[in-house]
């Protein structure tokens, strides 16, 4: 999963060479300090399955990590950097620990026994105009009530099928309100440019527009979030290749789900996962999509191992290398550029609160944890129902954050993901940045110690 250039050798004090910073990166989980790219790149394909963890400790202000050397008898390598306060509340002074493998800790109570949720079957219709509350509603809707005169784009409304996303084309004027097959096809290629469109579901709303906004931004055109011929010359609407596909679900896609979870946290420290409770849960992240849209791209189906879905092709994970992080309040975006300037990629985000914002100026990202867990401290910080022990609870993507945690230099605050992809414009975080997972876990893999980070008001 992701790696971070974490350099460890900085918490003992000692000076590395440039040339071994620049040729080597912090493998986790592997008990070695440094590794050669080379090596690296070997290791990976085999330890796909066997990604280390990262572990969100509550109430440690420390600013610099912390390093026990194993081969000095003190235990594994332990690294620490004050992390975040997003997620499940506000967990301002928390810090994150990536270590080599270790013993899980300790739970007092056998973790509940997880069974794979069957979907019941939907109504057979074909999917139609999602209603106003769908992910993409735009929370600024006032902003855009003046009325439009221009004609309206082809393939206006209708059905949703995997017929009609294919032959949706453009001949003018706005998308269509609510959701349009055309609607879908603009939201996997803004996903395919690198923009992203957040949940894939055919709806014009605030994610999509601030997606069309950036991807205007990509391209040197006119900014204004609306859908014109040069918007659809530029993503290749005519030039496409299929949006849409077929995927038959396997017997691995149906195992190691969570029961139904509960939000007490005492409940969720039982478990040994905080993961997806459903075939459809997983699936809607692994394609992009909004979990209801999956649904309704599918009526009738059960989610099932060997049965066959529609789903939608969105775009591979970019590999470049992220220099510069722009974290912009007003548009709700975040921009990552490379050390040219280019614009590699663009997330929709929730940016903090009124209540508790987001930190301001510019700071810099020090790690990178894959599955962190989080450790709940009611002296240090906030309370949650009864619950007046500290508690661990375990990782997984629908965790206080998400399937991914990148710590920035600002004490207590990083770049996270989420279980609620589909309300990013719609929730508040208490001052972190929440990704989607998969926005999150892309980044992730481009970043390095270093890359700056700024917060725009």
């Amino acid at each position: 999963m992701a790696r971070s250039t974490l350099i460890a050798s900085l918490a003992l004090g000692a000076a590395i060479p440039a040339s071994l910073i620049a040729g080597a990166v912090w493998a986790q989980g592997t008990g070695e300090q440094l590794i050669p790219l080379r090596e690296l790149k070997a290791r990976q394909a085999e330890r796909a399955q066997q990604a280390p963890r990262g572990t969100i400790r509550s109430g440690t202000n420390s600013q610099f990590p912390v390093i026990s050397d194993p081969a000095a008898g003190e235990g594994p390598v332990i690294i620490e950097a004050p992390l975040p306060e997003g997620g499940y509340g506000a967990e301002s002074g928390t810090t994150i620990t990536t270590t080599t493998p270790a013993p899980e800790p300790t739970i007092t109570q056998e973790p509940v026994t997880e069974q794979p949720v069957i979907e019941q079957p939907e109504p057979a219709q074909p999917v139609t105009e999602a209603p106003a509350a769908s992910a993409n509603t735009n929370a600024n809707a006032n902003a855009n009530a003046t009325v439009d005169s221009r004609p309206k784009a082809r393939a206006s409304g209708g059905k949703i099928t995997p017929a009609a996303i294919e032959a949706a084309g453009y001949e003018g004027g706005p998308l269509p309100d609510g959701a349009s097959p055309l609607g879908v096809k603009v939201q996997v290629l803004l996903d395919r440019a690198g923009i992203s469109p957040g949940v894939v579901d055919g709806v014009k709303g605030g994610m999509t527009e601030s997606a069309l906004m950036a991807f205007e931004e990509q391209q040197g055109l006119p900014v204004d979030g609306r859908m014109d011929p040069e918007v659809w010359r530029a993503l290749g609407g005519d030039v496409a290749g299929s949006i849409t596909s077929t995927y038959t679900i396997t017997q691995a896609d149906t195992e190691g789900l969570s029961a139904p979870l509960p939000t007490d946290y005492a409940e969720l420290a039982k478990l040994d996962q905080i993961g997806f409770t459903s075939v459809s849960e997983r699936l809607a992240e692994r394609f992009h999509m909004d979990e209801g849209f999956l649904k309704r791209f599918n009526p009738g189906a059960r989610f099932v191992a060997g049965e066959t879905l529609n789903i939608v092709e969105p775009g591979q994970n970019q590999k470049s290398t992220v220099a510069r992080i722009e974290l912009d309040k007003k548009t709700r975006r975040l921009r990552a550029f490379d050390e040219a300037g280019r614009m590699i990629t663009n997330y929709p985000v929730t940016i903090g609160s009124a209540s508790t914002p987001s930190p301001s100026g510019t700071h810099t990202v020090t790690a990178v944890a894959p599955e962190p867990t989080y450790t709940y401290n009611p002296k240090i910080n906030f309370t949650q129902g009864d619950n007046k022990e500290v508690l661990i609870l375990p990782p997984g993507p629908n965790g206080p954050v998400g399937s991914t945690w990148i710590d920035l230099s600002k004490p207590t605050y990083g770049i996270h993901g989420t279980s609620t992809p589909s309300r990013l414009f719609a929730n508040a975080s208490n001052g972190c940045v929440r990704l989607t997972n998969w926005d999150a876990e892309e980044l992730s893999k481009m970043v390095r110690e270093g890359t700056t980070v700024t917060f725009l008001d």
